[in-house]
């Protein structure tokens, strides 16, 4: 059994340090009342993040900062 927690915490320690070297987080808090449009849209998609990356890259393809930022790169 000790063997068994020994090797969960080795890898929460690990996926642990990957996250901060390589991820960054966002939060954002949504009015039930405001937004009970977006929350029935997010709630509805299989992936929310999957879903929000989508529509952030699509704007930033649309935006003229996203075609610079692209022409950089």
């Amino acid at each position: 059994m000790k063997d068994w927690i020994d090797s969960i915490e080795a890898r929460t320690r690990a996926q642990s340090k990957y996250d901060k070297k390589n991820t960054v987080g966002f939060y954002m808090k949504l009015n039930i009342h405001t937004d009970r449009d977006i929350i029935h849209w997010l709630w509805s998609q299989p992936s929310k993040q999957g879903s929000i990356k989508r529509l952030i890259r699509e704007e930033i393809a649309r935006s003229s900062v996203g075609k610079a930022f692209q022409r950089n790169n």
